[in-house]
């Protein structure tokens, strides 16, 4: 019975530690992120050494995803393959998101990609940061995303 008592209550308490934090946790997916919002870098080049950032989409109902990120250029891309997540709902219902890297967050507008060359580029960059390449290449019927100043 104490061990039962014992697991309720470590439950309760990550569950309480999880319902506090604003952003993403892990796999689970937060509300609004916090921190200093910053203007956007001319190069998002610092960004190859980060294998994982906070992505809040829908600014009238903050919704926020641990994700991979590929820098080219000035631009920043991100990718959900065939998989229409919330955040790409929410992103294609209003481009407005805040990107959050390095403790600093950033204000940006998504666009999704429409050209396969622009994809291609984005797919060569992905396998070299992460070793493979992205499941699905064709533009038509992957999310990807391209992120820049707003």
């Amino acid at each position: 019975m104490n061990r039962i008592l014992l697991r309720l209550a470590l439950v309760a308490s990550l569950g309480a530690m999880l319902a506090a934090c604003g952003g993403p946790t892990l796999l689970l997916p937060g509300g609004a992120l916090e921190g200093p919002t910053v203007a956007a870098p001319d190069s998002w080049a610092f960004t190859d050494e980060i294998d994982t950032i906070q992505l809040e989409s829908g600014p009238a109902d903050p919704y926020s995803v641990n994700i991979w990120v590929i820098a080219l250029g000035e631009h920043l891309y991100v990718h959900a393959g065939t998989n229409r997540a919330q955040w790409v709902g929410n992103m294609e219902a209003d481009p407005n998101v805040r990107l959050q890297a390095n403790g600093s967050l950033y204000e940006l507008a998504a666009s999704r990609v429409e050209g396969q060359v622009e994809f291609d580029r984005f797919s060569d960059a992905y396998e070299s940061k992460y070793g493979r390449r992205p499941g699905n290449e064709d533009v038509t019927e992957a999310y990807l995303f391209r992120l820049a100043a707003r």
